[in-house]
């Protein structure tokens, strides 16, 4: 096999002002580094782009270090082990990495994580089997406290992760799930895969439809999107109602502060839980998430969906069109 010398990889250009656009990206052909003791040479064939990459174009501190101008981007990536200096790693060896958005990626060999024989494909690696499949899973369970019986509430519902939670209360024994997407066919999807009941967010204001869907109120709201949708659950919540704050994708591109919502003071006397949470503090769930959900996979009790970008050429706009909504369960580029 010949092993390349050169790659191409996407680089911050700039930040944006608002919604990203393609000049905030630049494509860059550069040299391979020489392959060190302990490192692995990855040609990739699939990346993730996912929402929390837009407060990574930000020079503010959060709990992910911000991308650097005229850098190489990162994220979560599936590709083949073409050369190796490390111990445990060969030719042919297929890994899950974070050196996404670019053609080859050469890293140290304990930050790749070898995918043994599977029937899935490279790109369920960074959905349902990946950060999106035990972020649902988590975020439903510790952070949302889920218990069977719940009535439970998502949003941005036909999501990676969203159209995960739904499918997994469901699964658990919730009582209702009810989901919001951004469009009739989206709402359709939710409805095929298995949601109680769902509306688009654009057919009037939040809260009255949340209420006509949920006219028992709701135990678990699971946030993706913030703003009047989180403003909407509050409403809606029941007693001891509790709030898995994942997203807020509602407030990513604006360029000045977003209100709160209106009606926070009801959480006093509905004595409600909001926990914000990051899919890394929950890490030691992974085996309870693997052990639980691989089965449903395996006998298909979950479907999930991919929207597919080919080309690392494509990858901007495919990133751009993610934070406008434009896809159906887990956005992935193919290079």
């Amino acid at each position: 096999m010949t092993i390349a010398s050169k790659t191409r990889e996407i680089h911050l250009a700039s930040r944006p002002n608002g919604a990203p656009t393609p000049d905030n990206f630049r494509l860059v052909e550069v040299d391979l580094p020489p392959l060190q003791d302990g490192e692995i040479l990855v040609a990739n064939t699939v990346m993730s782009v996912d929402p929390y990459m837009r407060g990574r174009m930000n020079d503010v501190k959060s709990y992910v270090p911000p991308f650097q101008v005229d850098k190489p981007l990162d994220g979560g990536a599936v590709g083949t082990v073409i050369a190796s200096k490390a111990e445990g790693f060969a030719e042919g060896d297929r890994v899950l990495h974070g050196l996404g958005w670019r053609e080859h990626a050469v890293l140290p060999a304990d930050r790749a994580t070898r995918i043994e024989g599977s029937d899935f494909s490279d790109s369920a690696y960074l959905g349902v089997l990946g950060m999106p499949g035990l972020t649902a899973y988590a975020g439903l369970m510790a952070a949302g406290e889920f218990k069977p019986g719940d009535i439970v509430y998502v949003s941005g519902a036909a999501g990676a992760v969203g159209s995960l939670v739904g499918q997994i209360a469901k699964l658990s024994g919730a009582s209702r799930v009810i989901g919001s997407a951004g469009s009739p066919e989206k709402v359709a999807r939710l409805l095929e895969l298995g949601f109680d009941a769902a509306f688009d967010y654009h057919d009037g204001p939040v809260r009255n439809l949340l209420k006509q869907a949920a006219p028992d109120g709701v135990d678990v709201y699971f946030d993706n999107v913030g703003g009047d949708h989180l403003e909407a659950a509050i409403s809606s919540l029941n007693v001891d109602g509790r709030v898995a704050m994942c997203g807020a994708i509602s407030q990513y591109n604006a360029t000045e502060a977003t209100p709160a919502p209106r009606n926070l003071g009801l959480a006093i006397g509905k004595r409600l839980t909001l926990r914000g949470f990051i899919v890394g503090k929950y890490a030691s769930l992974k085996d309870e998430f693997v052990a639980t959900v691989g089965p449903w996979l395996a006998d298909g009790s979950i479907s999930w969906d991919e929207t597919t970008r080919a080309g690392l050429d494509n990858a901007p706009q495919a990133f751009i069109d993610l934070l406008e909504g434009a896809n159906t369960g887990k956005m992935v580029v193919t290079l």
